[in-house]
């Protein structure tokens, strides 16, 4: 199996860079390695069945393309999950491009079960940007309370749909988004997602479309951050790949390093937690 390390070999283009994340292998080598990955991952648990939450973004879209390669289309069960009342019809283009059968898609509403917490919370989605992000974060916990739930009542594994910008940048809810039972494009960075989105032939309006954890209306990833995926990208590559010094990276033309390194550490307490093990020099206090 390929490893996935993003060091030499061949270039992901980036006209806009002169310094490209680097892929190990072709698309198609990559795409191979993934379907391998899942099928190896759902045959050691004895399951076949894969429920997945899907927004119409382009990160939930690719896992489930890549879902209906390398599992029985039949077992795939894909969960849209909206609570504002605009609503993507994805049923039949989706039931059409992987073959999926139609039946198997499934829509539910977490409205009125976001709206009852809030109000029994206090919390206002139109008050300060934390109240905001609080609102917010109630509704990826409350997508995960429905996928597990069906996960259950199918005997499936829930497919999760994080990739690697997102994680680095910590950008997710604990026990929201980040829960999930296997990851296959976890060590995809966001603008590597849309070239094996490319290579699956993905509709380009969800290549195209603005990234969007639909937190708030009229919420963006990329103006949630001040910066661009694009950027935070070739910075985090950069940084944690390649080992640059922040001011190596500043002076590489990278205006928003800071900004985006501070993102990182400011989140950096997701990937701590939780704090599961008494350790021995913990017996001195």
């Amino acid at each position: 199996m390929i490893e996935l390390s993003f060091r030499n070999i061949l270039p992901l283009f980036f006209p806009w860079s002169a310094h490209p994340i680097c892929l190990p292998a072709s698309w198609g080598e990559i795409f191979n390695s993934i379907i391998n990955f899942i099928k190896h991952s759902f045959a050691s648990q004895k399951i076949s069945r894969a429920v997945i939450g899907v927004s119409g973004g382009i990160d939930s879209t690719v896992a489930l393309y890549l879902l209906s390669r390398a599992l029985p289309k039949e077992n795939i069960f894909p969960t849209h999950l909206p609570f504002f009342s605009e609503e993507f019809n994805y049923t039949k283009t989706f039931s059409e491009e992987t073959g999926i059968p139609a039946k198997n898609f499934l829509t539910f509403s977490i409205k009125k079960i976001v709206e009852e917490t809030a109000k029994e919370l206090k919390i206002a989605d139109n008050g300060s940007l934390d109240e905001k992000i609080r609102y917010g974060n109630l509704m990826p916990r409350s997508r995960m309370m429905f996928l597990y739930d069906l996960a259950k009542k199918n005997r499936s594994l829930v497919c999760g749909t994080e990739n690697k910008t997102e994680d680095l940048l910590g950008y997710f809810t604990l026990h929201g988004d980040s829960a999930s039972d296997i990851e296959p494009i976890a060590h995809l960075y966001k603008t590597q997602v849309r070239g094996l989105a490319r290579h699956l032939k993905v509709p380009q309006e969800i290549i195209g479309a603005a990234p969007s954890a639909g937190l708030w209306k009229g919420q963006t990833d990329e103006g949630q951050f001040g910066f661009s995926y694009e950027e935070a990208d070739q910075v985090l590559d950069l940084f944690f790949e390649k080992k640059y010094q922040t001011k190596k990276i500043i002076s590489l033309g990278f205006k928003n390093t800071k900004k985006i390194l501070n993102l990182v550490e400011a989140n950096s307490f997701k990937h701590k937690v939780p704090y599961r093990t008494v350790r021995l020099e913990f017996s001195q206090y």
